[in-house]
């Protein structure tokens, strides 16, 4: 199933409540991961219930580009055989295209012993985030320099394992130094490493493959290395990103769903906030129901890494939040300016904000992200004042957490919403919009 490119926009009715049963597609954030850790030996490999989004097709084109072969070989299931390359760099123009290439260092390291990769915003690395993985590299006995916008690494006698403890969480630095360490001399230890759902489906797939990786205690991870590796089958995890868009969705047009893979252990921290927001669900082995029966009530929440309210969750939340009865806040811990633009935009829908910065003490350690990073325009919190009735309009978007949140309130809006750049939405949802009109949402493209 390839992507309808031709389609640029939506168009979405007045809302109706959203009623049905559907089933979650499969992890985005886990995906196009799995894919090229495959790539780390040199054996066949097949994963099942892949997402058909244009991340894992951008990452079907890299694989294919560099010599080895993925192709799709059944429904959402992808052969990779990486058997031989004609290869080893990524040409420049890919890399605009996806902000995967972390994931192709670490791959690149541990099989070759040496990567090449673009580094974002110039030559200055300083205190940006990349800093501290590179610690851990150089700790494994790898050289890095940059060069002419590009980060160049090497281990000239293989990387060797360390104990490496990350000051800040990091979801994706934690998977890219998993993939590096398997194939490392002796044991690597990973401190304050992420917890993920999709971490630990990234370590299944591994130890399929017959890696050594295990989580020891409280986000500490140790990988032995070993000296090969096998191919292996694995099903990639249900998207709980995708089931809390659904959840909200529901929620806001007091409609009744059921999602029938969700898994609640995957989404503790959000089902919380439901159950303070006088929503209504049922966890069950079939999966999630959910329902509305009162007026939402108005509940605060602070993003943090899991198991806690994840910061993808925010903004759909905030939709959510316009609807209830009073007024809420949410804290943006994990990012430093992740409210702007899609409240720019429901701001245009009739919904009302206030972005400010509150007082906390020991920002450094409140916050996951480096306060050297944080800009003089950027706000940490937003106050979300209830009881919208959301209007419809016409929008040209291009961030994705904008598009979700528009499309969730132009369900709930009065009138006929236009919402145009598809390409966005569907660099992360599969068929978004065909299960909503499962669910009885009056949406179209065109």
């Amino acid at each position: 199933m390839k992507l309808d490119c031709e389609k640029k926009t939506m168009i979405i009715e007045w809302w109706t409540p959203l009623y049905w049963s559907v089933r979650l597609w499969w992890a985005k954030n886990a995906s196009f991961k799995l894919m090229i850790a495959a790539l780390l030996w040199t054996e066949k490999s097949r994963l099942l219930n892949l997402p058909w989004i244009s991340e894992v097709w951008f990452a079907m084109e890299i694989i294919n580009h560099l010599g080895w072969e993925a192709k799709q070989i059944g429904n959402n299931t992808v052969s990779i055989d990486p058997s031989w390359i004609d290869k080893r760099e990524i040409p420049a123009e890919f890399w605009p295209k996806s902000r995967s290439w972390v994931m192709y260092m670490g791959m690149f390291l541990a099989k070759f012993g040496k990567a090449k990769m673009p580094l974002p915003g110039g030559d200055k690395i300083g205190k940006r985030p990349i800093n501290r993985p590179l610690e851990c590299i150089k700790q494994m006995w790898a050289e890095w320099q940059v060069k002419d916008g590009f980060l160049h690494i090497q281990a000239p006698n293989w990387l060797v394992g360390t104990t490496y403890r990350f000051d800040k969480n990091s979801h994706t630095w934690t998977e890219m130094l998993i993939m590096a360490a398997v194939l490392a001399k002796g044991k690597t230890v990973l401190e304050n490493a992420a917890m993920e759902p999709e971490v630990d489906d990234m370590i299944n797939f591994l130890n399929k493959m017959w890696a050594k990786i295990r989580r020891r205690a409280f986000r500490v991870i140790e990988i032995e290395g070993v000296d090969k590796l096998l191919g292996a089958t694995h099903a990639v995890m249900p998207d709980r990103n995708e089931a809390v868009t659904y959840a909200c969705a529901a929620l806001l047009t007091k409609g009744d769903i059921i999602l029938e893979n969700a898994r609640h252990q995957d989404l503790t921290a959000f089902l919380e906030k439901v159950d303070e927001a006088w929503g209504w669900f049922e966890v069950d082995d079939y999966g999630i129901r959910f329902f509305y029966k009162n007026t939402l009530r108005a509940t605060d929440i602070e993003t943090l890494p899991h198991p806690w309210f994840m910061t993808d969750w925010q903004a759909l939340w905030a939709v959510l939040m316009c609807a209830a009865d009073g007024e809420s806040i949410i804290h943006e811990r994990i990012y430093p300016n992740r409210f702007r633009q899609y409240t720019n935009i429901l701001s245009q829908m009739w919904a009302k904000f206030e972005l400010f910065n509150p007082e906390v003490q020991n920002p450094e350690k409140v916050y996951n992200f480096y306060m050297d990073s944080v800009q003089p325009e950027d706000r940490h919190a937003c106050k979300i004042f209830g009881n919208t009735m959301f209007q419809a309009g016409e929008f040209h978007i291009d961030d994705l957490r904008a598009w979700a949140t528009t499309l969730l309130a132009a369900i709930a809006a009065k009138g006929t919403t236009k919402i145009h750049n598809i390409e966005q939405i569907d660099r992360w949802y599969e068929d978004l919009d065909g299960k909503l009109k499962l669910m009885w949402a009056r949406i179209v493209r065109i």
